[in-house]
């Protein structure tokens, strides 16, 4: 049994998040906790809510509300949707919460006390218009390096490129608009990377396992251009970790707080704090994930996120821990992913274009959306969503496949056996083809789901399942039953078996399914399958089961037209 610490990237408050979001981070992350638990693995899987910095000031003053009262409100939002979509976390905590301002605040003490944080005066933008100094995500305008114009002040959206407010052309203030912006004289600590650049390097270097998309854009963050750049970890806003604290090896910080980038990846390890302190348990029991010298040397740590997260989780935050000089565990293994495309074109929030997680859990439940969502993760290069494609796959794939299976082999059982798996027969030649391919696939699956390739897995599942359908329709229990019922029995038998199996296995993707398969089969024997031929007769003769409800529904061609139409958003 191996120990797995799985964290995947922290939402941000302002919102309800879109379905490539979802399936950018949580999802997969969700995925392979399933999968890890299923194996035995003892699991810790860590989310939170990313409450600080400019976009939670931003979309509080949209509602109208105070910026604490808005991200509690929002918290239990995103909590809520998280459960509705079955994402497992062992917490999903808060960045805003006490623990995170303490660790926070202990890290940057430890980054000064090392010299890997100076005091940097500079010039800031401030807008008349507005009053005040105006941090990174408060300013918007031109990226210089691809042209995007609706580039933020701290980071480009389209091209990744890390950015300083002053890179920006034609900057304006996000919250007016205004143009009118001046740049004056303030001070704000920075960290130093450029001094951590080598020991970054080295270590990213030695992640030979990374996938490509990691390591590609941690090494262009590394190299391109000026390479790492030493970076602002303080901004003047009213809402954060506070920068000046009792103890704090600096002054004259009173009225800013650390950057949302410096404090969020804190969390993780906050978070895991908050999971213990929610337990009742003492800091050993947390510590022991995220301490070298306190048993987290045999912890496999590995992060889920998106592409443009990457470059703060593999510099910045590891810079954090680095330059602490203490025995803090470090990612083992970055799963990143590139962007789910909506219908054309993007998701967007401001035009009500595309599915966003309420929204979707409004019309189908989680598990058709787990399905599509995971059979075709944006891995290796963008993705899209379109409804055409979701019908097909929820059509062929999870109620033609899965559920038609489920739903023959119960039901033809009931009406010539009754609900119990039937005595006689012995297995043949089709049985032991069978189990013998299944051998294979399941083999090859574990393997996919080791890697966390993810779209490769979801295919070696679906071929898992057409082969149990291929095998009953050849198999044709409803004709043997006329002349040979022992041998119906054993067809029979066999099928019901693998309802079970196919619950087990299905579990990570499906998991509302596969409780309804288990369910059915009056059985609680979650162990993952050795032996094939074993798994295939953990259910005996004698031993009863229900047909259960249809599994899932198929897509009407006049409910893929109405949800088209309805999610089109608004033609600018």
């Amino acid at each position: 049994m191996a120990r797995i610490l799985i964290t995947s990237a922290i939402p941000y408050i302002n919102g309800i998040k879109h379905l490539g979001n979802l399936v950018g981070s949580q999802l997969p992350a969700d995925l392979y906790a399933r999968y890890c638990r299923a194996r035995g693995h003892e699991v810790m899987f860590i989310c939170a809510t990313d409450e600080h910095g400019t976009p939670a000031e931003l979309a509080a003053a949209k509602a109208g509300k105070p910026v604490a009262e808005y991200c509690a409100e929002m918290h239990e939002v995103q909590a809520e949707l998280a459960r509705g979509f079955r994402l497992s976390f062992d917490h999903f905590g808060r960045s805003s919460s006490a623990r995170n301002h303490a660790l926070t605040q202990h890290f940057a003490r430890r980054l000064a006390e090392n010299g890997f944080i100076e005091v940097v005066t500079e010039r800031q933008f401030f807008s008349i218009a507005d009053n005040r100094f105006l941090p990174d995500r408060y300013i918007e305008g031109t990226c210089p390096n691809c042209g995007y114009e609706k580039a933020r002040g701290d980071q480009c959206e389209n091209c990744t490129k890390q950015l300083d407010p002053t890179d920006l052309i034609n900057p304006r203030s996000a919250i007016s608009g205004s143009t009118e912006l001046e740049l004056r004289e303030t001070r704000h600590l920075y960290l130093r990377q450029r001094a951590l650049k080598d020991e970054i390097e080295a270590w990213i270097d030695s992640k030979t396992d990374w996938p490509i998309l990691t390591t590609s854009i941690a090494k262009k963050w590394l190299h391109d251009g000026d390479g790492l750049q030493d970076r602002g970890i303080t901004r003047d806003l009213s809402w954060g970790v506070p920068a000046q604290f009792p103890g704090a090896p600096w002054e004259g910080m009173e009225g800013k707080v650390f950057y949302v980038w410096f404090d969020a990846p804190i969390e993780y390890i906050a978070g895991t704090a908050e999971w213990a302190d929610a337990k009742g348990l003492d800091d050993a029991a947390w510590r022991r994930w995220w301490r070298l010298d306190e048993g987290a040397e045999d912890v496999r740590y590995v992060q889920f996120m998106g592409k443009d997260n990457v470059p703060f989780h593999t510099l910045s935050f590891p810079a954090t821990i680095m330059g602490s000089r203490e025995p803090w565990k470090l990612v083992d293994y970055i799963k990143s992913f590139n962007y789910l495309n909506y219908d054309g074109g993007q998701f967007s929030t401001s035009q009500g274009r595309g599915v966003f997680m309420d929204q979707a859990l409004s019309i189908l439940p989680a598990d058709y959306w787990r399905w599509w969502l995971l059979s075709h993760a944006p891995e290796s290069a963008d993705s899209e969503f379109t409804w055409e494609n979701f019908q097909v796959s929820v059509n062929k794939d999870l109620a033609d496949v899965l559920g038609n299976f489920v739903s023959r082999i119960t039901k033809f059982c009931r009406s010539k056996f009754g609900e119990a798996l039937p005595e006689g027969g012995e297995i043949g030649a089709a049985e032991r083809a069978l189990i013998e391919d299944l051998e294979r696939r399941v083999r090859a699956y574990e393997a996919h789901m080791e890697a966390i390739e993810i779209r490769k897995a979801a295919t070696e599942l679906r071929a898992i399942w057409a082969a149990g359908n291929e095998y009953l329709q050849s198999a044709a229990p409803w004709s043997v039953f006329k002349t040979d019922p022992e041998r119906a029995a054993a067809i029979v038998r066999l099928g019901l078996n693998l309802v079970r199996l196919y619950a087990v296995l299905s579990e990570p993707f499906i998991p509302d399914a596969a409780a309804a398969m288990m369910k059915a089969m009056r059985s609680d024997d979650w162990a993952w399958p050795g032996a094939i031929a074993d798994a295939l007769s953990a259910l005996h003769p004698g031993h009863e089961f229900e047909t259960p409800d249809v599994l899932f529904r198929k897509i009407s061609d006049e409910e893929r037209e109405e949800w088209q139409h309805r999610f089109a958003g608004r033609r600018d």
